[in-house]
């Protein structure tokens, strides 16, 4: 008997035995009832057209309640475009330019038809967002660059979006817990399969204070297929992508990849010339694909509206610059003719500066104002630990 009771059912239905994501499903959706379709597909009308191939293998899984309990159990629930917290997503597939798109593009460059979540509303956590991933094969400077990166945006409240893998996305993943900023997490399995399953006491935290979301059916297993189209969601939900660490051939790309197709802001971090783990990140800064970021900072700029984020001027505050740093020219002309010991009159400080010895007096006043300098009778010493 076929459960199609519902909405919920029929999405489910959908869901399970058709493998997302599905252009010929998502062009009938925009056509019909998402029951009418369920219907059509498990008992083959012909109206439904190359969908009935797509779907022949699974016609028969009639997995609806399995499906619904499952998701009960881990605490989970089923979304779809017309849930309050469903994210923008065909304003994300609007706009792309395909010419450095993934191979797959044409086939997987669409939004999802339904997705399931655990945690905060996705469409709450990933409204200021940015997606930071990387390689596996994380080194100790990886570690520490994910981590700054991440804690600079937790300052101002964006939300980490990555896979959940082990390497860079755990690390963005945990140092987005530790800074308490919602993170979310993109699995290439079921919602209920832990992947990988040493991170599942991270998944747990996640879905305290963010969000795991994942488009395909409980009990699907992770493939790198799916990596490959959970990919582009990451890419979707958010701002931008940074990428750290990755090399030549990273699946960490494919990411970028989308991101580039979809409009979005495409950062990488530099990172060591020795070793070949940044090899990919370097190519595409030298290409033009990817802005060069250093900070969290430097992210903010460039995918925040203008005016929001000024990476320079931060430069300023956090390295603000010595005395000896902040002398015009010609401070610093008398600044460096001032001996350390013995000292030197006005006149041969005039003399080995150059300059006017008026000048030099009043500049020796000033610099002995800022206490880079002392009088002794007529001559003058530079003092130290100012340089």
């Amino acid at each position: 008997m076929f459960l199609n009771d519902t909405p919920e059912q029929a999405w489910v239905y959908i869901n399970r035995v058709v493998e997302p994501p599905s252009r010929n499903l998502a062009n009938l959706l925009v056509e019909h009832p998402v029951e009418k379709v369920a219907h059509g597909i498990y008992h083959q009308e012909a109206w439904v057209g190359p969908l009935l191939q797509e779907s022949a293998a699974r016609r028969d899984w009639l997995r609806q309640q399995e499906d619904l309990d499952t998701i009960e159990q881990v605490g989970a629930r089923l979304i779809t475009p017309d849930s309050a917290e469903w994210p923008d997503f065909d304003s994300a597939f609007r706009f792309y330019d395909n010419s450095e798109a993934p191979a797959t593009f044409g086939k997987e460059a669409i939004a999802p038809q339904c997705l399931w979540v655990k945690g905060r509303p996705l469409k709450e956590t990933v409204a200021q967002s940015v997606a930071v991933v990387g390689t596996r094969a994380i080194t100790p400077y990886g570690t520490q660059a994910t981590r700054k990166v991440v804690a600079d945006l937790a300052k101002h409240q964006w939300t980490i979006v990555s896979g959940g893998a082990l390497g860079v996305d755990t690390v963005a993943h945990g140092a987005a817990l530790e800074m308490q900023t919602p993170t979310v997490a993109v699995a290439a399995c079921g919602i209920d399969y832990d992947y990988p399953a040493r991170n599942a006491p991270l998944f747990e935290r996640i879905a305290r204070t963010g969000t795991i979301v994942s488009e395909f059916a409980p009990g699907t297993t992770p493939q790198r297929h799916r990596f490959l189209s959970r990919n582009r969601l990451v890419a979707a939900m958010t701002a931008g992508t940074v990428v750290v660490e990755a090399a030549f051939r990273s699946g960490a790309l494919n990411t970028l990849n989308w991101a580039e197709a979809l409009g979005k802001v495409t950062m990488a971090v530099p990172g060591p010339i020795t070793t070949p783990g940044s090899l990919g990140c370097h190519q595409r800064i030298q290409e033009g694909r990817a802005q060069l970021v250093a900070s969290g900072e430097e992210v903010r700029e460039l995918i925040s509206r203008v005016g929001d984020a000024d990476a320079g001027a931060q430069y300023e505050l956090d390295f603000a610059a010595n005395p000896v740093q902040a002398l015009s020219r010609n401070e610093l002309k008398v600044y460096d003719a001032v001996p350390l010991h013995d000292g030197h009159t006005a006149e041969d400080i005039a003399r080995d500066a150059g300059m006017r010895i008026p000048l030099v007096v009043h500049l020796l006043v000033v610099l002995e104002k800022h206490t880079l300098i002392r009088r002794e009778g007529k001559r003058w010493i530079k003092l130290l630990n100012h340089e």
